[in-house]
């Protein structure tokens, strides 16, 4: 596993900017790892700021391959890129194969497990599969169901929009308030930031209830526990949402949704309902119509990443006024009305 202090290099080849580049753009915010380089043959000699200048650390050099990043001193590469459906493309591999070569490890978010093909490694070198699925899992029982703390859990109206960001937006207020509160990371970007987590959508279907449950157990003695939120309801290739309720039995859900976007990303002919009806769909859900302990759409969390700054204020105050909750944008202003 990646120890906090190592140099990392994020591997975006040919993709540094677009929409595909979660981990990266995550890490680029919340890493406490130095990150000495950014992979992408098809913009070297930029720095981050010039082709995405709302990212931290805008004067991170942009290079050209695994060997520039190592002069800079990275020990590990981590691949920032989550293709659809996890695939990790054939034209990676010589890239990989080199960083290996060379004596760099890999941090690989994605479903193909890289430790099979590196299996001659150097002294202190690490292949780390982060969606790999525990061991000793079973099936959920409901056991969350028991506590007296406050479990929140992020859901969406699409995949992507942020719901891993709002959900560490929200820890770090609640932390500096002097709330004992933690984040269970779900999916492989919480995971490799947090350093622990459950990866869901690597997990058996049977046991998904079951490891979200394990993980909020072992949380259980903290005031607030976050639960990382996956997919959407209305997503019709989602399957995360029914193991996260009901294995974490959440008593507040923060609904988030951008700005601005009138049907899901990949498929234009879904539209999305009002808010008002998404609330209620999770939170219909989430109870088992009253029969398990009802969960409350408590506020919202807007991504603006699309809109000027005045839109964002505006749309903001309208959502407030359409739905009734307090709505911010986390990223862009702060979370302070978010923390349930």
């Amino acid at each position: 596993m990646l120890a906090f202090h190592e140099p990392i290099a994020i591997y975006m080849e040919a993709n540094f900017g677009d929409t595909h580049g979660k981990m990266c753009y995550d890490l680029l915010r919340f890493s406490t790892n130095p990150i000495v380089a950014i992979i992408d043959s098809t913009k070297v000699g930029k720095t981050i700021s010039q082709v995405m200048p709302n990212i931290p650390q805008g004067n991170i050099p942009i290079v050209a391959d695994v060997d520039a990043a190592a002069a800079l001193g990275a020990k590990a590469i981590v691949i920032g890129m989550a293709p659809s459906g996890g695939r990790l493309p054939a034209e990676w591999f010589p890239h990989l194969d080199r960083a290996v070569e060379i004596g760099l490890s890999l941090v690989n978010g994605l479903h193909a497990k890289l430790a099979d093909r590196y299996t001659n490694l150097k002294p202190n070198q690490w292949i780390w599969d982060v969606r790999q699925e525990p061991a000793n899992l079973g099936v959920g029982k409901g056991r969350a169901r028991e506590l007296k703390n406050k479990r929140m859990l992020i859901v969406g109206t699409d995949m992507a929009n942020g719901k891993m960001t709002a959900g560490l937006k929200v820890l770090d207020v609640a932390l500096k308030r002097g709330i004992k509160a933690d984040f269970l990371a779900t999916g492989q970007i919480g995971i490799v930031l947090r350093g622990k987590g459950i990866p869901l959508d690597a997990i058996k279907l049977d046991y998904a209830c079951g490891a979200v449950e394990q993980g909020v157990m072992e949380l259980a003695d903290n005031e607030l526990i976050i639960i990382e939120g996956q997919g959407s309801l209305l997503h019709p290739g989602s399957t995360a949402n029914l193991p996260l309720l009901r294995g974490g039995c959440p008593t507040h859900l923060l609904l988030n949704h951008k700005a601005g976007a009138e049907t899901l990303r990949d498929f234009p002919w879904m539209k999305f309902p009002p808010l008002k009806a998404v609330a209620k769909l999770y939170e219909d859900l989430a109870s088992s119509c009253g029969t398990l302990p009802p969960a409350k759409v408590y506020a919202i969390a807007l991504n603006t990443s699309t809109l000027t700054e005045q839109q964002a204020i505006d749309e903001i105050k309208r959502t407030e006024d359409e739905t009734g909750l307090p709505t911010n944008d986390p990223v862009r202003f702060d979370a302070e009305n978010l923390v349930p």
